[in-house]
C-alpha cells in the first residue's frame, strides 16, 4: 500500500523529486506499532546532487547499493545530531525501514536508545542471504554502540536481528515490501507499556502546536520532566527539547519551501520562538544555512525599491 506523500524534513523536495524515483510503502498491520513506513529511492544520475534532509526522531534501517562504492551494503542510522547529507552520483539504489520514533527499543531490549544517537553502524558489507559478511553483525552492532550500551547488551542479550536479505537487486516495491514484512512479523516483539508512551508522545508534539515547552509534553503525559527526560532517552535516543524543536524546525522549511516570500517574524512567534533571530540560529544550526531572505512587498504607499 502506497503512503500518501509527505515530505517534511526534506530540504528542497522538488528538486530531490526531479531527480529520482522516491517511493514509500506501508508494512503490514501488525507491525504499524512499530514501523513507521518503507522507503524505496532509485537514482541514474550523470551529475552528483546533494540531498540534505532535516531528520525525524526516528532510527532507520537501509539496504543500500551505488555502483561506486560497489557491493550492496546495510546500515542502521540513529537520529542524527544535525541534518543528513548525502550526494547521490552515478546509479544507486536504497531500500529503508523507518522505524516509529520511540519502538525500536523493542528490537534491542536492554540498550538505551541514546546508544544510537548519531551513529551509522554498518551492519555488513553484503546484506546477502548467507553472506560472510551478514554473518557476525550481532559482534558488529555490540561493538558498535559504545561501552554502557555494550554492557547493558551483555546482559540481555537481544541484537538488532539483521534481515539476511538482499534488497538492492531489481524487484518490484511490492516484493520488497513483502520480504521485510515476513522478517519483522516472524520475530518475537511486544510493545512494553513505556515504548508505547514513548511513541505517542512524540507523535502529540507533531501534532499538537501548542507543545511548546518540556513542561507542556510533561504535562500531557501525567509525567514529571525528569521522568519524561528519562523515557525519550532509553527509548526515542533524543531529549523531548529536541523533538519540539525539530517538529517546529519542519514546519519552517516547509513554509520556506511552499512560500515565496514567508514572514519569517509572523512564523517564528506562530512556532513558539522567542523572536525570528532565535528561529534563525535553530534554522542555521541545524541545517548550515540561514533562511531565505523574505522579499519585501510592494504597497500603495511604498513602490518597489
Amino acid at each position: 500500500m502506497a503512503v500518501p506523500d509527505d515530505t517534511r524534513g526534506i530540504v528542497d523536495p522538488a528538486a530531490l523529486l526531479t531527480r529520482v524515483r522516491f517511493r514509500r510503502r506501508l508494512p503490514a498491520p501488525a507491525l504499524r506499532p512499530y514501523i513507521e513506513r518503507y522507503w524505496l529511492i532509485d537514482w541514474d544520475l550523470p551529475i552528483p546532487y546533494t540531498s540534505r534532509v532535516i531528520p525525524h526522531p526516528s532510527i532507520n534501517l537501509t539496504f543500500q547499493w551505488d555502483e561506486e562504492t560497489g557491493p550492496p551494503y546495510t546500515e542502521l542510522t540513529g537520529i542524527p545530531h544535525g541534518s543528513y547529507v548525502r550526494t547521490l552520483t552515478g546509479r544507486g539504489r536504497v531500500c529503508g525501514v523507518k522505524f516509529r520514533p520511540g519502538a525500536f527499543s523493542a528490537f534491542t531490549p536492554g540498550v538505551a536508545a541514546t546508544g544510537w544517537t548519531g551513529r551509522v553502524v554498518r551492519l555488513g558489507e553484503d546484506s546477502r542471504e548467507g553472506s560472510a559478511a551478514a554473518r557476525p553483525v550481532r559482534k558488529t552492532v555490540r561493538e558498535a554502540i559504545g561501552d554502557e550500551a555494550r554492557g547493558e547488551a551483555h546482559q540481555h542479550p537481544s541484537p538488532f536481528p539483521l534481515p539476511h536479505l538482499d534488497l538492492t537487486t531489481p524487484a518490484s516495491d511490492d516484493a520488497r515490501a513483502a520480504a521485510l514484512d515476513a522478517h519483522f512479523l516472524a520475530l518475537p516483539l511486544a510493545l512494553t507499556p513505556q515504548i508505547h508512551l514513548a511513541t505517542r508522545l512524540v507523535d502529540l508534539t507533531r501534532e499538537t502546536r501548542d507543545l511548546r515547552k518540556v513542561s507542556d509534553v510533561a504535562r500531557a503525559a501525567n509525567l514529571s520532566s525528569r521522568s519524561l527526560q528519562r523515557l525519550f532517552a532509553a527509548h526515542v535516543g533524543v531529549t523531548p527539547k529536541w523533538v519540539i524543536l525539530r517538529y517546529r524546525l519542519h514546519e519552517a522549511l516547509d513554509h520556506a519551501a511552499t512560500d515565496p516570500a514567508p514572514d519569517w517574524p509572523a512564523l517564528a512567534a506562530d512556532l513558539g520562538y522567542a523572536d525570528q533571530a532565535h528561529l534563525t540560529r535553530a534554522f542555521t544550526k541545524t541545517l548550515g544555512l540561514p533562511p531565505p531572505r523574505r522579499t519585501p512587498r510592494a504597497s500603495p504607499d511604498r513602490p518597489p525599491a
